[in-house]
């Protein structure tokens, strides 16, 4: 075993000066790098754990002015939320109608109204209350698809036991609220002549709506009831009681204006579509009537002889 020994030193005999230095300073060397990277790593994912937690807390927080500009822009500054109050999420403000930029008109609803907004399933569903205006909360449940967006609107019984696909069709009534007709004059001309008194309720049932390939399709029906109306511009007391039917037919919206009673006879038909608005009714009155309601109707519409034609589109 002595060759062995000689041989094992002699290669050790061989090795450069300072070889083992060397490689204890690689060594060294690759340690310290590799640790630069996992410093270096730790601080990126510090910076995008910060930027995510930023986001995550701005979108928990954001508040509830940025829910007031977005639907004062949506609605061209016809509807405006002033004052409000918390968050995107969850929040209050009084609820405001104006003529639009540079109106001087502007009516405001008593009371406050309330929002809460959550997930639902892969949407989102918005609570809405007000306790002047709404006996149930009212709830507007979003759900995106493949290609199309779907919007629901359901009272607060329904909101409550929907899932995430929504209600099922004809579960419980419908929406329901009530607001003073006065809000209109907010709206500028003709609301603001007119100064309408009485109540507007809303009832619908099934109302749906859909947005696909850039076109809008509506289900359901709506009834707004114009409930015992009067108007400064006539000497009468009270003008009457009105329906306006809005039945939603795929691609278009019918329309429907019946007199439920009063002096004031008003009727038409129409429809809302990808084409616009079109509309065509008419205004009359009763011979014993027709002198205190002469003005309202050149306001209504075009007058031919004892009738005011109303046509839009």
């Amino acid at each position: 075993m002595s060759w062995f020994s000689s041989i094992k030193r002699g290669t050790a005999a061989w090795k450069p000066k300072g070889f083992e230095a060397t490689s204890r300073w690689l060594e060294s060397t690759l340690e310290t790098v590799k640790w630069e990277k996992m410093r270096q790593a730790g601080r990126r994912w510090g910076r995008w754990g910060a930027v995510l937690g930023g986001l995550a807390g701005l979108m928990l927080f954001a508040p509830a002015s940025w829910l007031a500009d977005a639907v004062n822009s949506r609605t061209g500054g016809r509807l405006i939320l002033a004052e409000a109050q918390g968050t995107v999420w969850s929040g209050d403000a009084v609820a405001v109608l104006t003529g639009g930029p540079g109106s001087r008109d502007a009516r405001a609803l008593p009371g406050r109204l309330g929002w809460h907004l959550r997930p639902h399933g892969l949407g989102l569903k918005l609570v809405l209350t007000q306790d002047c205006c709404l006996p149930e909360p009212v709830a507007l449940i979003v759900r995106p698809g493949w290609g199309r967006v779907q919007a629901e609107l359901i009272n607060g019984r329904q909101a409550q036991a929907a899932g995430p696909e929504g209600a099922a069709p004809g579960f419980g009534p419908g929406v329901s609220g009530q607001w003073p007709a006065g809000w209109l004059s907010g709206l500028g001309t003709p609301w603001n002549t007119l100064e309408l008194t009485g109540t507007l309720r809303l009832q619908t049932q099934g109302l749906r709506m859909v947005w696909a390939q850039g076109r809008l399709q509506v289900e359901g029906r709506a009834d707004l009831v114009f409930q015992d109306v009067a108007s400064r511009v006539t000497t009468l007391d009270r003008l009457g009681t009105y329906r306006l039917s809005l039945d939603g037919m795929q691609d278009q919206v019918m329309l429907g204006l019946s007199t439920e009673s009063g002096a004031l006879q008003l009727s038409g038909s129409g429809s809302v579509g990808s084409a616009g608005a079109r509309f065509r009714g008419e205004a009359t009155a009763s011979e014993a009537e027709r002198g205190a309601l002469s003005n309202l109707l050149s306001i209504i519409g075009r007058r031919e002889g004892d009738r005011s034609v109303i046509s839009i589109g």
